[in-house]
């Protein structure tokens, strides 16, 4: 990664699945669960979009596939396909790979401040992290949805709480666009993303990338 060293950076913002959860497959699984009920050809295209669109909130997603993959309304509405979806994914939020060396490297960057912005919802997310015992690495706080990534970026540099430089550690091009939002660099993260054509996208934006959370060490 030639001259980068993540100790430069006054503000660190990751996003969730894929970074710092091992969750992406979790969260897939739930999506192709709750769209079931419609049948599995539509559950499919269902979990094609999803993946194509990585980091975009359960909110839209659903909406999504009533508006244009749904052709008709004979299974749960908006509401039941967000209670179905937080049902099947929380279990395994609770249960799935923590990223390596998260502990070593917020030692590593003690005068960085650290925040999630993640498409994951917010309440959820903030449960998750503090069962966990991940939620005391984040002093500037963790947030998601029903807010979009780039309306939570933008505020919280508005109120001051993103400082610079502010780097992104995400796995999706949406996470990419969001940085972009507020200037902020971009680190993709690559194990964990179910982004296909990922290689080539890092090659054409001439992003900089790692594995894991470890490889920063």
């Amino acid at each position: 990664m030639n001259s980068f060293n993540i100790v430069n950076y006054s503000t660190l913002i990751f996003d969730c699945d894929g970074v710092l959860l091992n969750s992406n497959n979790v969260k897939t699984e739930a999506f192709y669960r709750a769209t079931l009920p419609y049948g599995k050809e539509k559950a499919k295209s269902f979990v094609k979009y999803h993946k194509m669109n990585g980091g975009i909130s359960r909110y839209k997603k659903f909406q999504y596939f009533l508006d244009n993959i749904s052709d008709c309304r004979n299974g749960p509405d908006l509401e039941g396909l967000l209670n179905s979806y937080s049902e099947n994914v929380i279990e395994g939020l609770l249960s799935c790979e923590i990223a390596e060396g998260l502990s070593s490297l917020r030692e590593k960057t003690l005068s960085s401040s650290w925040m999630v912005v993640s498409g994951g919802d917010q309440k959820e997310l903030r449960c998750v992290f503090k069962k966990r015992g991940l939620d005391g690495f984040f002093d500037k706080g963790i947030f998601g949805s029903p807010a979009t990534k780039e309306d939570i970026l933008n505020v919280k540099l508005s109120d001051g709480e993103i400082n610079n430089p502010a780097i992104f550690l995400g796995d999706s091009k949406y996470d990419y666009i969001a940085s972009q939002s507020i200037n902020a660099d971009f680190l993709f993260v690559r194990d964990w993303s179910e982004l296909n054509d990922a290689d080539s996208w890092i090659a054409e934006k001439k992003l900089k990338s790692i594995g894991r959370i470890k490889d920063l060490l």
